[in-house]
């Protein structure tokens, strides 16, 4: 940001994630970003050497439980960020899916289980996707063991394992058992004659989220329990339970089980008659809402030892128990989601449960590969060599993946070369670093003036569909050792331009660490920051971008002088756009409590045409944020602007009030990420 502002600006660095638990309850009392990268861990971000524009559906995540931060991990993504690899053989699978490494493992075609019963013990980071309606799995399935965690098992066809005897304790064959697993997503598969269940969700399986599944024809549906402890959280949604006799689900000893816009039917007259449908058992707390019974027997049930509440479901044709009684939950509390009229479920879940076309789909065509070494291996020795080898207005997409090590170097990625991903090939986001300690004040070695603040990144962008991923980024100018400069502002990354992505990324420096603006006041410039770490102590998150920074973790950090003062946002936001969203991420950092600010208004060189906007929402905010959290700048007032906060918890958090707006939950609805971004999907 330019000089005219006050020097007293500093950044945060970002908090870990409390272990498991409510939204409402979340704490910071998670790891913080340090040698171990925070909840995300070292290995969050797979090996990256095989670079390819990834096809939408790669970056699609959990909802539900799946998608809460607990247990170190910060929802569940599954494979995003490794290697998308293709498999058409039970080798290929195998090999795979029980990798140490993330993987993206895409099944191309038919695979047969041998032996038959045959389950793949799948490892953590993973995503196992079906092409299409091509991948189907026959005669087995998968199990995930205990510790295993951020795994996706969707678009696929699991079929045939019957044996010839229903509920045979010969062959316990399941489509998908999960054993002390945590952070599942089960979506949009085609489940179906199995020797045994379906789905087996067993010892304290958690934060399982199971939607837009076909489990049919089939004795055993869905099971969930064989624990005495009363601690897994589980969503199920939008599922078609059709001729399953038994556990549609049975769900025992179950903390918080979230039933909504399921469709169950028993057709009549059928060689499957079902003996009962959603079942509540032991120490279960379940919410069933909007779905829909059809042909049932004993629809709804539940133990005396267990609760159930039941809302707006539909019953036909059903006969025998329909039960609820007790005190459940609110899953809101956990977790936003929106209900579907129950009248509308069967024809919704009908047309939309099950494999579909438009998932697990690889484009052919493979983006152009430049490799940056610095010893020296690869074809160029620094980031900037390869950028400049790039021909100007290049029609597809150029990586640059930088093999590990530290590139002490400016980078500018020009205008007239979009389509251009920088990426870490190392493991981590921490073995690949880009570094250079320019700051505002300084004078450029030509001697045509200072940097300003622009000018001073140690990484810009500014063209189009440009992304930055598994590598740091950090801006390291010495403070205190040139307090006599005058501008200290240090941008670690600049964006200007439009559809940038930052995934899987460190950004780290003191004041103005990322500066997110435009290629010109008239232009669009939406940035998407996901799964990373923004790390400072002055308005370290700042410019006139439309920006959605999501799921990651913004760390606070003392000044050069070891005092903890400072401002996380700074938004210039033009009038009638939107501005800095934080949404679903941590606040965190080692400084005092109650000694920074969530952010102020900025209004460059006073300009009274902008209307600065920041909103934090579904976030944890550490005891360093303060009770009135936003301040003025440049003598405007931050309440004639628009700051607002909505859902966020931890110790920083605080009720509305005249100094700490929220949005009521009408304003939050047109305040999501889809609104920020509008018809970009990242």
């Amino acid at each position: 940001m330019d000089t005219t502002r006050h020097r007293a600006r500093h950044r945060r660095r970002r908090v870990g994630l409390s272990v498991g638990i409510p939204l409402a309850a979340a704490t910071a009392m998670g790891m913080s970003y340090g040698g171990a990268f925070g909840m995300f861990g070292d290995d969050a971000r797979p090996d990256a050497g095989a670079a390819t524009a990834d096809p939408a559906w790669v970056g699609e995540t959990a909802d539900g439980f799946a998608s809460v931060n607990a247990l170190g991990q910060n929802g569940t993504y599954g494979g995003r960020g490794g290697a998308i690899v293709t498999v058409k053989t039970l080798a290929d699978l195998e090999k795979y899916a029980t990798a140490s490494k993330p993987y993206v493992i895409v099944v191309a075609g038919t695979i047969n289980m041998s032996p038959k019963g045959n389950e793949i013990k799948v490892a953590s980071n993973k995503t196992i996707v079906g092409a299409g309606t091509a991948g189907q799995i026959v005669g087995g399935g998968f199990f995930l063991g205990q510790g295993v965690h951020n795994v996706i098992l969707r678009n696929l066809t699991i079929r045939d394992s019957y044996a010839g005897t229903w509920n045979d304790k010969d062959h316990d064959w399941d489509a998908i058992q999960m054993d002390g697993a945590h952070h599942v997503w089960i979506d949009h598969n085609n489940l179906r004659n199995m020797a045994d269940g379906l789905i087996d969700s067993r010892k304290n399986t958690t934060y399982l989220t199971v939607s837009w599944n076909q489990l049919k024809n089939d004795n055993k549906a869905f099971g969930i329990g064989w624990t005495d402890r009363v601690t897994a959280d589980i969503t199920i949604h939008h599922n078609w339970f059709h001729e399953t006799e038994q556990r549609n689900p049975s769900t025992d000893n179950v903390a918080h089980a979230h039933l909504y816009n399921n469709f169950l039917q028993d057709d009549p007259d059928s060689t499957i008659t079902s003996s009962y449908g959603n079942y509540a058992r032991g120490g279960t707390r379940m919410v069933v809402e909007n779905s829909y019974f059809e042909g049932l027997t004993n629809p709804v049930i539940k133990d005396g030892t267990a609760a159930l509440v039941q809302r707006g479901n539909v019953f036909v044709d059903t006969k025998g128990r329909n039960e609820s009684g007790g005190a459940a939950f609110d899953p809101k509390t956990y977790y936003r989601y929106t209900l579907d009229a129950a009248a509308d479920v069967p024809s919704k879940v009908k047309s939309g449960a099950g494999p579909r076309a438009d998932i697990g789909r690889v484009t052919t065509a493979a983006a152009t590969t430049l490799t940056v070494a610095k010893d020296g291996s690869g074809r160029y020795k620094t980031v900037q060599a390869a950028v400049d080898a790039i021909p100007v207005g290049n029609p597809s997409r150029v990586v640059i993946s930088v093999k590990p090590g530290t590139y002490r170097e400016t980078v500018n990625i020009p205008a007239n070369k979009p389509h251009i991903t920088i990426q870490g090939s190392g493991a981590s986001r921490k073995d690949t670093v880009i570094v250079y300690g320019n700051a505002a004040g300084m004078r450029k070695p030509d001697s045509s003036g200072t940097y300003g603040t622009p000018g001073s990144a140690t990484v810009a962008v500014r063209s189009d569909d440009s992304r930055l991923r598994n590598l740091t980024v950090s801006n390291d100018f010495d403070e205190a050792a040139n307090q006599s400069l005058n501008g200290h502002q240090a941008v670690a990354l600049l964006t200007a331009a439009d559809k940038i992505v930052l995934d899987g990324v460190v950004v780290t420096g003191d004041q103005d660490t990322l500066e997110m603006e435009t290629a010109a006041p008239d232009k669009p410039g939406r940035v998407y920051v996901t799964n990373s770490y923004v790390v400072g102590n002055v308005d370290f998150i700042f410019g006139r971008a439309t920006a959605v920074i999501d799921q990651s973790v913004i760390t606070l950090k003392k000044r050069w002088d070891g005092t903890s003062a400072g401002y996380i946002i700074a938004p210039s936001t033009p009038a009638g756009r939107n501005g800095i969203l934080i949404n679903r991420s941590t606040v965190n950092g080692d400084v005092a409590s109650s000694s920074f600010q969530l952010g102020r208004n900025w209004h460059p060189g006073g300009d009274k045409a902008v209307d600065p906007q920041a909103t934090v929402r579904d976030s944890t905010l550490s005891a360093a944020i303060r009770r009135t959290p936003w301040t003025d700048m440049g003598g405007f007032s931050w309440k004639e602007d628009r700051f607002a906060e909505y859902m966020n918890t931890g110790p920083g958090a605080g009720p509305k009030s005249p100094d700490r707006p929220h949005l009521t939950d009408a304003q939050a609805a047109s305040q999501e990420v889809s609104d920020w971004l509008g018809n970009w999907t990242p």
